[in-house]
């Protein structure tokens, strides 16, 4: 199936005009002949290409091929697709919360929502510029393949990946929880008189991901992605043209100077939990046919991202002011305008869940299923590259296991910030810029190293805070008792 539909030859024209446009614009820079990731493309240097090795994990092909993510280089993934994925990371579900970050931050919430992308942007970066060393000849060799592999070598080879596994998996498995919990508080709004409680849906939403389980490389995933941002561009422009058909009502006075110190750092940690797409770039970057656009591609993505967080969480406000609810579409006055927003909502948020998912699966494979004498467990794939039965069994108990998960968990927005201020803070913040210090120390100017510690000491102030406040408000929200 190809990525982009035919629409007919002036649309097919306007989209390779566009295409051509910006990643393309940005190999023009006089620094891109020393990119990175123009060197050191070996066989097996992708983050997943371990799993072919022999003993385990999926077969390797050929003499010679570089193995993508399905295990031939036919599956590799151009920057727009790459994009794609990133897109899907960063401008997910989580937008329809920002309206409620700026009823607590005031401008301080839009100048974090940009300030972040710049800073995720930067984080990416230098993730994928660890995985990487020089060699004597000037050459830079990806020798790494993996944000493990990077953690191993800065914290010891047993607990760097215990460390990095823990947080990759709870940041994975989490998002794809909120996924869920979103469908279901959003399908109970499109149908508030229904039959069908919160939990229902949820169940009946989880039995749409089962067939996730099939999932077997990042070409697939990039598919879904891309009709993921297409439901999303269609939610921006209706929510879009609503809010300014209100444009006469808007509370210009009602957006603040000040801080809400109380219920601001839980804004701040959805900023960062939304913002968080490091776990995926390793593995984008190493299954891109030409990496060299892959900071290009991060440029772009992350620009687009800030532009459309912080108009969004802007208008919003301004629409609603202070009614301004955690999920924006609980606004809408019209039933029937809410549930066709909602409707799209749902359809992203099914949309969205295949790549945490998809990642999370490959965490767990690589970690138990690679067989002996690697793991205590067997391969979950067949020398054909098929999944074997019990590789779809145990895909399909995590499906299961996330929808279990989100019917116990309520509480949208105050979960997304606690899940932030930890994880999302450390594996955006904080530890990537450690493994940059750490790794390439001798070779970063001053004010490269000063940067870096910088952006570490605000991951530290913003997790402390965000961590202090989310938990108090979700101890709240308990004793309160469940929402549905």
């Amino acid at each position: 199936m190809p990525l982009v539909p035919n629409l007919g030859p002036q649309v097919a024209a306007l989209w390779a005009r566009a295409r051509a446009a910006l990643p393309d614009s940005c190999l023009a820079g006089a620094d891109e002949s020393l990119h990175f990731a123009k060197y050191g493309r070996r066989p097996g240097d992708t983050e997943l290409a371990g799993l072919g090795k022999d003993g385990g994990g999926r077969p390797n092909g050929s003499a010679g091929d570089e193995l993508g993510e399905g295990g031939s280089s036919g599956d590799k993934i151009d920057e727009w697709q790459a994009g794609w994925n990133v897109t899907n990371a960063i401008q997910g579900m989580f937008i329809v919360s920002l309206p409620y970050t700026v009823l607590h931050g005031g401008y301080w919430a839009i100048v974090a929502m940009i300030g972040v992308a710049y800073i995720c942007c930067y984080t990416g970066k230098i993730l994928v510029d660890c995985l990487y060393e020089q060699t004597p000849d000037g050459e830079l060799v990806r020798v790494r393949d993996s944000y493990v592999s990077i953690a191993k070598m800065c914290f010891g080879p047993r607990w760097g990946a215990r460390i990095v596994n823990g947080a990759q998996l709870i940041e994975l498995l989490m998002t794809c929880i909120l996924y869920v919990v979103l469908c279901g508080d959003l399908l109970v709004g499109m149908f508030p008189e229904g039959q069908i409680d919160t939990r229902s849906w949820m169940m009946l939403c989880g039995m749409l991901l089962i067939p996730c389980g099939f999932l077997k490389n990042l070409h697939h995933v990039s598919t879904l992605s891309f009709w993921c941002t297409m439901a999303h561009l269609v939610i921006n422009v209706l929510i879009f043209c609503y809010c300014l058909s209100c444009a006469g009502d808007w509370g210009w006075s009602k957006v603040k100077l000040r801080i809400d110190f109380l219920h601001f750092p839980i804004g701040l940690g959805i900023i960062v939990f939304s913002y968080t797409s490091q776990i995926f770039l390793p593995s984008l970057e190493g299954n891109m046919r030409d990496p060299s656009r892959f900071e290009c591609m991060l440029d772009w993505s992350h620009i687009a991202a800030a532009a459309f967080k912080s108009l969004f969480g802007y208008i919003g406000f301004l629409t609603w002011q202070g009614a301004t609810q955690e999920v924006i579409t609980n606004n809408l006055p019209s039933q029937s305008f809410k549930q066709l927003i909602n409707f799209f909502l749902v359809v992203k948020a099914l949309l969205s869940y295949p790549l945490p998912y998809y990642a999370a699966c490959e965490l767990l494979e690589r970690t138990f299923f690679q067989g002996r004498p690697y793991t205590m467990l067997p391969s979950i794939w067949a020398l054909d590259g098929e999944l074997r039965t019990i590789g779809l069994a145990f895909r399909v108990i995590v499906v299961v296991f996330t929808i279990i998960m989100a019917v116990i968990i309520p509480h949208f927005a105050i979960l997304m910030g606690f899940i932030g201020s930890i994880t999302g803070v450390m594996l955006s913040f904080i530890w990537p810029c450690y493994f940059h210090l750490k790794l390439k120390w001798e070779s970063l100017s001053w004010f490269t190293r000063g940067y870096d510690m910088f952006v570490i000491f605000l991951g530290v102030l913003f997790g402390l805070c965000g961590i202090y406040t989310s938990g108090r408000a979700l101890v709240e929200a308990y004793r309160i008792g469940l929402p549905f």
